[in-house]
């Protein structure tokens, strides 16, 4: 047995906000990817995975939601014969490796499952979001759900509202353009949920929710239309300033060794560094303009291409 193929996830936009009904923007990230596979193998991954699935069974097991219904003895049958997630994806990374296990779970064990091949109305689509939202918070105490839905449709998302969203088209890449969208490995592994906790004990301050609402919210949702409108020149000034309202209001997410290179891109205006997901460690996300520029004062640091412009 080997399911299909659920990809990684980058939330281009939308970071902690989209709690707060701020728009967001997510998009599959094709490079990593994950699958459910019941084989003879007997690693230590395998044995650690499929130990991690029998404690997500016991958990769906108990849910005393009527959501969504599963094939529970099916799931329980199959881990008992060996069954684990054999990804690629990254933990702790900030790339939806628990949003690729959700979705494999949900394709493989849902009754009555909405698939990707119905007409995805807005009803459908927050119906799967409140399904995937209660499936991952088992891995993080808190989940808004849009990481599995990205990783199971497979198609960039739009984030209007809690309670609009879409699926979108964003613009082609540009393979000779000279900006680009990418990921700066922290090198370090990330929990979300201490995160998340962090963010919830400053949502308390009434200074820190004005900024949410003034600062945040508002660049990210220029982003975000920007973005989509192709508009680089408005992007790049509100990605910097978003860089920066993030540096000086959300530090705990970030790794400390990597304050000083957050700066120094934004007083260059050679690149602008934002959360990818929670933050913590795991993966930065970056825009440049010039991103052979933004590579010469990155050197030494590992950095993968998302998207060209």
């Amino acid at each position: 047995m080997r399911g299909p193929l659920f990809y990684s996830k980058i939330l281009l936009f939308g970071e902690y906000g989209i709690i707060k009904d701020s728009k967001g923007l997510s998009i599959p990230y094709n490079f990593y990817n994950g699958a459910l596979k019941r084989t003879d193998v007997n690693t230590s991954f395998a044995k650690d995975s499929n130990s991690k699935l029998f404690k997500f069974y016991d958990y769906l097991k108990n849910l005393n939601s009527p959501i969504v219904n599963f094939n529970l003895d099916k799931f329980y049958n199959d881990l008992k014969l060996g069954m684990y997630f054999d990804s690629s994806i990254p933990e702790g990374y900030g790339v939806g490796s628990s949003g690729a296990l959700v979705a494999a779970v949900y394709d493989y064990y849902a009754n009555d499952k909405i698939t990707v091949l119905e007409n995805l109305t807005r009803e459908k689509l927050l119906k799967l979001k409140e399904v995937f939202s209660t499936m991952e918070s088992f891995f993080h105490g808190k989940s808004s759900g849009l990481d599995p839905l990205n990783s199971y449709l497979s198609i960039p998302i739009l984030i209007n509202s809690k309670k609009d969203i879409k699926v979108t088209g964003i613009p082609s890449q540009e393979r000779v353009g000279e900006g680009a969208v990418f990921l700066l490995d922290s090198g370090e592994v990330s929990t979300t949920a201490p995160m998340i906790n962090i963010f919830m004990e400053s949502m308390k301050k009434d200074g820190f929710r004005k900024m949410l609402n003034d600062k945040f919210i508002k660049y990210t949702n220029m982003c975000v239309e920007d973005f989509l409108n192709g508009d680089l020149s408005s992007l790049f000034q509100n990605t910097k300033k978003l860089s920066k309202v993030v540096f000086d209001n959300f530090k705990p997410m970030i790794p400390n060794k990597y304050h000083s290179l957050w700066q120094k891109g934004i007083a260059n205006d050679s690149y602008f560094l934002k959360l990818c997901g929670s933050g913590g460690g795991g993966y930065i996300l970056g825009f440049a303009k010039d991103f052979e520029k933004a590579k010469k004062e990155l050197a030494g640091h590992k950095i993968e291409v998302v998207y060209n412009f």
